[in-house]
């Protein structure tokens, strides 16, 4: 067990002990078909959407009847997973930016075999839907505000906020969330992503594979996320404070006077 260090808040040259509690941070060994693949370093809670989703997002598995064996172990920090088929023999890791640094295998915008996923352009969103949906995530992000460090993530289909997450590393608030989507058969095609972090192009290429059109940030994408998010048809909207936000990409999707 893990014993909390003192921590001290100086003020007015005064040193005094408070009640400060660092966000907790556990490495997790993910093996798949006895091959070890990656060590996921997250927050310790619902581990199993984290390894659910960090695969499907890596192609590796489309549906849960993907898995034969599924056991994550906290206790040793392991996930022991075997799926239906085999790895590719050459696994090319490539480490993206976040909180810790985070490992994909994929190419921007495609699964394991090179596919290009274009989320539905159907969707038009109204910009009061987007706030709404902010706000929420905001009010749910109790850790975040009394911890600092902690990224949350939510998914709206334009009325009510579908899936939470939130985690010490921003691109592990995605994979949560499409890990519990994959355990509750829901669609995530044509839904919106809010996010408490930067969206890096690591973060849209996730949001693509979901189908998910439209990206928001109470901060900035990076470039690199704004070219993928152009060329896939994906909203990408950053600065969301008060009622004001800027659109990066595809704004066409705004219903606006």
């Amino acid at each position: 067990m893990n014993k909390d260090i003192p921590v001290y808040h100086y003020d007015g040259g005064v040193l005094a002990p408070v009640q400060v509690h660092p966000v907790k941070e556990f490495p997790l060994q993910l093996l798949v078909n006895e091959r070890e693949l990656a060590t996921l370093v997250a927050s310790p809670h619902d581990l199993r959407f984290l390894v659910a989703g960090f695969l499907r997002l890596q192609g590796f598995v489309k549906s849960l009847d993907d898995f034969v064996l599924f056991s994550v172990c906290n206790d040793f920090g392991v996930a022991n997973i075997r799926i239906k088929g085999e790895l590719p023999d050459k696994l090319r890791p490539i480490l993206t930016s976040g909180c810790g640094t985070g490992v994909t295998f994929t190419l921007p915008g495609s699964d394991s075999a090179g596919k290009v996923f274009q989320p539905d352009n159907g969707l038009r969103v109204h910009p009061e839907a987007v706030f709404a949906l902010m706000d929420d995530l905001g009010r749910r992000a109790e850790q975040y505000r009394s911890h600092g460090g902690i990224h949350s993530a939510a998914v709206g289909d334009g009325e009510d906020l579908l899936f939470y997450a939130e985690d010490l590393g921003r691109h592990n608030t995605l994979d949560r969330i499409a890990g519990e989507a994959l355990f509750k058969g829901v669609d995530l095609t044509g839904k919106m992503l809010v996010t408490s972090g930067r969206v890096s192009s690591e973060m849209v290429a996730k949001a693509a594979l979901l189908g998910i059109s439209l990206i928001a940030s109470r901060t900035s994408p990076t470039d690199m996320a704004a070219q993928i998010g152009n060329q896939l048809g994906i909203t990408l909207i950053g600065y969301v404070r008060g009622r004001k936000f800027n659109v990066y990409t595809h704004p066409q999707r705004l219903v606006v006077s």
